[in-house]
Order: structure tokens, then C-alpha cells, then sequence
């Protein structure tokens, strides 16, 4: 019989939809109308609004450590829209390298362009950036040094340094995909590796997370020299983000209105991870959490070859939720530990707990408990 369709959302990468803060977002949209000029409604600029370019210069710069000035600014759809301009630029041709754990999706896009990417194995420290050197062909990097996705750990300094390092004596570039930087819970945010060298590091990021994937607003960071060719790929007219939009966004992060966004979700999020902590440590203290430090996301650590079998109870149980085993690179070499990537952040609050009580359900008796149950049967028919 098919599994029921799913009662609880617990699928990585999605915010609170319910959270959207559509009061503020309507009265910037309402400021930012009244304000435009009417040049603004003629034909989209590929480069993306200057009101908007101005205003996420300032914001990266005060929250993540970017430098750059608006000229350096081009405004994309998303993340996967970022990734389609470069792969058109060829500067990513013939050969990239990934992190070994990630999005299916965005290795897809890059090998359907042409481009072959090659694992970094990873650790509890991020990517061992110190293989790049040992890499030929190779043209650049791509890394998720805030959080690494979905392990969830960050790039430590050490291996930030040995990346941008790689890159100037290679003439590489580095692909920073902040997907969700400013979820940072237990210590203060850990800054954009492009601060390091703005002139080998593109820097990606985009509202998907914070706000929401429906308002398809994202933003490349690029040196000077390729600003340009990014614009020539793109083409003489935007034809991917609405104006409006844009605007409403640039208003929204100049009225402050984006940060103390930020800053409610981020308490909202720490509350739900928590839950989700304590929750565990509760039903089932054999499962061990990890990568939850920042993001919407954690990884539950599993017995050996438990990983299918847990999935299959989630479906019976109504949850969505992946396997960590999706996000492995097909030519990834090290050893594939089983365990569950799930999202805390999309389900709504009334039903959380509720959620939280079928993943319980889901999860894999301790295999310690088993092996002393049947080590305590055999001895007593002895």
C-alpha cells in the first residue's frame, strides 16, 4: 500500500510561510511606489534597481562582513539563477569543486552546463579546502562556509584562508553561497569569507530563507573584472525580477524592517530548534543532533543502515523529510553515514509538536538497548 500522503512538513530550506511580515512588506511597497521615480517603470535594468543595490551594500556590509559598493551589485532570482549567469560566463568551465554533501539540483545545473564537479570530503570543520591545491584543471570552488549545507558545521578559519589562498595562486575564484548566514543562534554570526579577498570570492545570497522563495530576489557580490561579463550573460534587460519587488525590498531593509524580521525569526527559530534539542534528548537520547548551531535545519545522526527504514516509517508516520544520503555527491569516496535532515522551521506552530511526536515515532529503537535485551535472553536460557 502507498504511504498516506504527508500530514507535517518537515522538508529542509523552507521558512515559515506564515511568518511573512505582510504589514511591513505592504507599507514599503506603498513608501517605495510613492517614492519611485518614473523611470523605474520603463525597461528592467540588468544590473537591478540602484535603490536596492545601495541598500543591500550596506546591509551586507553591517551584517555580513561583505565589502563591496552598489557598482559591484548585480540582482538575480536566487541562488540557482546566480549559478546559471556564471556557468554562461564560462569561468566555471571545465571543472569545479563541490563539497561533498549538498544540493543535487545545483550539481545537475552545473553538469548540464558543462562543467564536471569534483567532492571535497568534509568534516565536524567544513570542507577540507587544503585539497584544492592537489585539484588540476580546476576553476573554482563552491563552499557554504557559514553553515555547510546540510551537515551544518562552519568552514573554519583555517580552511577559509586555505580556499582564498588557493584561489590567488591559481587565479581560481570562490563561490560563497550564504544561503542562510543570518541564522546564527549560539555565538555571534560568523562573517562572509569574500571580506578575506573581494577579488577571488563571489558572494551569493538571497530573501529564501529569510523571507520568503516566492519573491525570487537574490544578489551576486562579484569582482570588479567580471561585473560585466555576469551583465553580458544576463542580457540588456532584466527579465527575471520584478521592479516592484525590488523597490519594496530596498525600502524594507533601509526602514529597518528586514532586520527586526530577522531578528524575530531568529528567536522563533532558536525556540523550535530548542524544542526540537529537548524533545529528542527526551524520546529517543541515542539519536545524536547535530549542526545546530545555525540555519532551519539539523541533522539527526542514525545507526548504521537504518537511513531507508526510518524513511519509510516518517512516510507511514505523515512527515516529509530527506535523507542525508540525497545530498552526497555520486563521487563522493569517504564513508556515508546514515541520518535525517529535518527542517524545524516550515511547519506552523500550532502543529510543531505535533510533528515533533511522529518523527519520535520514526526513529529507530537504540540498537544498544536490543543488543543487551538479547545478550540478558540468552543468558537466562542458559
Amino acid at each position: 500500500r502507498p504511504a498516506p500522503r504527508p500530514v507535517h512538513n518537515l522538508l529542509q530550506g523552507q521558512p515559515d510561510a506564515a511568518a511573512f511580515p505582510r504589514t511591513a512588506w505592504l507599507a514599503s511597497a506603498r513608501r517605495a511606489l510613492t517614492a519611485a521615480p518614473h523611470e523605474a517603470f520603463g525597461p528592467g535594468d540588468p544590473r537591478g534597481r540602484p535603490e536596492l543595490r545601495r541598500a543591500l551594500a550596506d546591509y551586507l556590509a553591517r551584517a555580513r562582513g561583505v565589502r563591496t559598493d552598489p557598482g559591484r551589485i548585480v540582482v538575480c532570482s536566487g541562488f540557482a539563477h546566480a549559478l546559471r549567469l556564471l556557468s554562461g560566463t564560462r569561468l566555471l568551465r571545465p571543472r569545479m569543486a563541490v563539497e561533498s554533501y549538498g544540493l543535487a539540483f545545483h550539481r545537475s545545473l552545473l553538469s548540464s552546463a558543462g562543467i564536471r564537479t569534483i567532492p571535497l570530503p568534509l568534516d565536524a570543520d567544513g570542507a577540507l579546502t587544503e585539497g584544492l591545491t592537489a585539484l588540476d584543471g580546476l576553476r573554482a570552488a563552491l563552499l557554504t562556509p557559514a553553515h555547510q549545507f546540510p551537515t551544518g558545521g562552519p568552514l573554519h578559519p583555517e580552511r577559509r584562508a586555505a580556499a582564498v589562498a588557493w584561489a590567488r595562486e591559481s587565479g581560481g575564484l570562490v563561490l560563497e553561497d550564504d544561503y542562510d548566514g543570518e541564522f546564527r543562534y549560539d555565538r555571534r554570526p560568523v562573517g562572509a569569507v569574500q571580506g578575506l579577498d573581494p577579488e577571488r570570492v563571489l558572494y551569493l545570497g538571497s530573501v529564501s530563507k529569510s523571507l520568503s522563495p516566492a519573491l525570487r530576489l537574490g544578489w551576486m557580490v562579484l569582482p570588479d573584472q567580471l561585473v560585466d561579463r555576469v551583465l553580458a550573460a544576463k542580457g540588456e534587460r532584466e527579465g527575471w525580477t520584478g521592479v516592484i519587488d525590488q523597490l519594496t525590498l530596498a525600502d524594507f531593509i533601509e526602514s529597518g524592517g528586514y532586520d527586526g524580521h530577522v531578528r524575530r525569526m531568529r528567536q522563533r527559530y532558536r525556540r523550535r530548534r530548542d524544542q526540537l534539542v529537548a524533545t529528542l534528548a527526551e524520546r529517543a537520547p541515542h539519536v545524536r543532533v547535530s549542526g545546530i548551531a545555525a540555519g532551519l535545519h539539523a541533522v539527526l545522526e542514525l545507526p548504521p543502515s537504518t537511513e531507508r527504514s526510518a524513511l519509510r516509517a516518517a512516510a507511514w508516520q505523515g512527515l516529509a523529510l530527506d535523507g542525508l544520503g540525497g545530498y552526497r555527491h555520486p563521487d563522493a569516496t569517504a564513508p556515508h553515514p546514515d541520518g535525517l535532515v529535518v527542517g524545524y522551521a516550515t511547519p506552523p506552530e500550532h502543529s510543531f509538536a505535533g510533528a515533533l511526536d511522529a518523527l519520535c515515532r520514526a526513529l529507530p529503537p537504540d540498537q544498544t538497548d536490543q543488543t543487551d535485551q538479547i545478550d540478558r535472553t540468552e543468558q537466562t536460557a542458559t
